[in-house]
């Protein structure tokens, strides 16, 4: 499979999957060598570029939430028309163990899909905690469930599966499972208490942050968080 670099490269769009009312996810024309956690930077010619988790790499493909003009013209893309990217970019996950609680909260679930399958391959057993506001911005649920996840949705309105925040209710699995890692992705507060959470327990944890993404390859320091940049010594961190 070809590897994208820092040369913005063209993809065209094979197909477009409806997520939910402001979720598409975008399956593209085209493979390359990726782990999951990495992002690419997906350009639009005359909008703008931006940063994106990885959903899966063969074929690759991008899971994006409309929030603001550069995603709203990017739904507007159908099946045929091209999307320029560059990448991959970042450190990605390692798997460790043989049970993986995965943690995401509203969009952060995305990456976590393409790390589940990996798990998965790999005869891994994987639960899944998603984390969403209302029953109707919980995402992909069902293509986790598809890969024989064990998945569990918390919902801070109570609207679907649990009522509270998605690290709550991953503690209380714990209680009920004995994973041998920790993995998450979403919101700065999100991860800190699955931060401490894991430290509580012992567990290994990897946490995928995220930021404001110019150059990708950590020259402009647009994406510094407390002395190292996301771009380059993350998004994945062990805590």
């Amino acid at each position: 499979m070809p590897t994208v670099h820092n040369l913005p490269q063209p993809f065209k769009i094979a197909e477009v999957i409806e997520e939910s009312y402001r979720v598409k996810t975008f399956v593209l024309e085209g493979s390359f060598e990726a782990e999951p956690g990495q992002f690419v930077m997906l350009w639009l010619p005359g909008v703008d570029e931006k940063p994106f988790s990885l959903v899966n790499s063969n074929p690759v493909t991008l899971t994006v939430a409309r929030v603001g003009p550069f995603t709203s013209e990017l739904h507007r893309r159908k099946p045929g028309d091209t999307l320029w990217l560059r990448g991959p970019f970042g450190n990605g996950f390692t798997l460790e163990g043989e049970h993986l609680l995965l943690i995401g909260g509203g969009y952060g679930v995305a990456p976590l899909l393409f790390l589940a399958r990996k798990a998965r391959e790999g005869g891994r057993r994987v639960s899944v905690v998603i984390g969403a506001s209302t029953a109707r911005d919980v995402i992909l649920a069902e293509d986790f469930l598809a890969l024989g996840c064990h998945v569990i949705i918390a919902t801070e309105d109570g609207s679907r599966g649990f009522r509270g925040k998605a690290p709550e209710v991953a503690e209380e699995l714990l209680r009920d499972i004995n994973p041998d890692a920790l993995y998450a992705c979403g919101p700065g507060g999100m991860l800190e208490a699955v931060r401490m959470m894991a430290g509580r327990r012992g567990l290994p944890v990897q946490l995928s942050y995220e930021s404001y993404i110019r150059c990708a390859i950590g020259v402009c320091g647009s994406c510094q968080r407390s002395g190292w940049l996301v771009c380059r010594d993350g998004p994945v961190r062990r805590a």
